[in-house]
């Protein structure tokens, strides 16, 4: 019977419905929160550096696809594990090429497509197009992995880091406290200082842009709960 229940939920018209369902509730909680951005000004500071690494936390990837405003495009880096199907479903159904690999650059790397997945996110931005992605690489919640720093010294693109949060969600007890956004409420898109990577840049200068980086999302993480009114963690389940 599990082995059966297993097989259905893998099966690929249950996934393209899941990704369906979930594009459309995203958009309805999207249509139905008012947001604001800090600062005020965030599209003018991001605008003549495009296109850019954009860098958020694992679990707080929901709501990322409505960053893009007018004709921008981009792309997400997605995991190639089958939870990560209707994800890519999603995200398509929203507008968002995806990237399939996995960011981690530990020992499963080369197992889990990551050396492909960095020459196609190098080669999105080569050809003008955002890049966006998780800077913690999986089970390691909040802490920066190495890899998008690499990508950013490679591409010569900057990071811009950024956290985006709603008045009324529900956060799961799980390793990357995944947040799902509900709808009729406020919601804040909040974006931190830019993280530029030079081209030489050699093993000490790289940790100390990872921990920067670390840095910068977690303030922003914490000033948008602040914004919108309601502490990270109040909505656990």
């Amino acid at each position: 019977m599990k082995r059966l229940l297993r097989n259905t939920l893998r099966s690929s018209w249950v996934q393209r419905a899941a990704g369906f369902l979930a594009a459309e509730f995203l958009r309805l909680v999207w249509k139905t929160n008012t947001f604001t951005f800090d600062p005020v000004d965030v599209y003018d500071i991001v605008e003549p550096q495009m296109p850019v690494i954009l860098a958020f936390w694992h679990g707080q990837h929901f709501m990322t696809p409505f960053i893009r405003q007018k004709d921008y495009r981009g792309a997400v880096l997605i995991s190639k594990h089958r939870d990560g199907e209707f994800n890519a479903l999603a995200a398509e159904r929203l507008g968002i090429a995806t990237v399939r690999g996995s960011g981690d650059h530990g020992g499963a790397f080369h197992r889990k497509g990551g050396v492909g997945a960095f020459k196609e996110m190098v080669r999105v931005l080569e050809r003008g197009i955002n890049m966006a992605l998780t800077a913690d690489v999986p089970k390691r919640s909040r802490v920066a992995g190495m890899g998008i720093i690499m990508l950013a010294r490679e591409s010569g693109r900057p990071i811009m880091p950024f956290a985006m949060a709603t008045s009324r969600y529900v956060q799961l007890n799980n390793w990357d406290r995944t947040t799902i956004n509900l709808p009729f409420g406020r919601g804040v898109l909040v974006g931190g200082e830019p993280i530029n990577v030079p081209a030489d840049a050699d093993g000490t200068m790289m940790e100390a842009l990872r921990l920067q980086l670390e840095a910068t999302l977690n303030e922003a993480t914490q000033r948008a709960y602040d914004t919108v009114g309601r502490p990270e963690g109040a909505g656990r389940a």
